[in-house]
């Protein structure tokens, strides 16, 4: 189970990298907009979930008493998504959806990494 967090891990910080750079570059030229880039926006953000499942999953089996900050990070990576997700149809973000969600993909990518960081 702990190789299997691990890995989703890495996935979470690789699949939030390239949707963001992604998402910057299509914010950018939009004829790099398509489904295909929001199928890679899914893909990080369903791996958030997954990743927290397993995390609790884990901590549960194992009766791992979890760090403070690893906790705040793994919340805080799944807020992260819920917040990127309701503000998608806001009317100030109109013409910036790209933009959201290339900055909120690095800022969930850099929450991993600065999890694995203090692991």
């Amino acid at each position: 189970m702990r190789t299997a967090h691990e890995v989703c891990g890495w996935l979470l910080i690789a699949f939030n990298a390239l949707a963001g750079v992604l998402c910057l570059a299509a914010y950018q030229w939009p004829r790099l907009r398509g489904r295909w880039l929001w199928a890679v926006v899914i893909v990080a953000e369903a791996l958030v979930f997954v990743q927290a499942t397993l995390g609790t999953i884990l901590a549960r089996r194992e009766n791992v008493k979890l760090g403070d900050l690893h906790a705040l990070y793994g919340f805080s990576a799944v807020i992260a998504v819920g917040i990127l997700y309701s503000y998608r149809t806001s009317p100030f973000m109109r013409h910036k959806q790209y933009l959201l969600y290339a900055i909120g993909s690095l800022f969930i990518m850099g929450l991993g990494l600065r999890e694995l960081v203090l692991a």
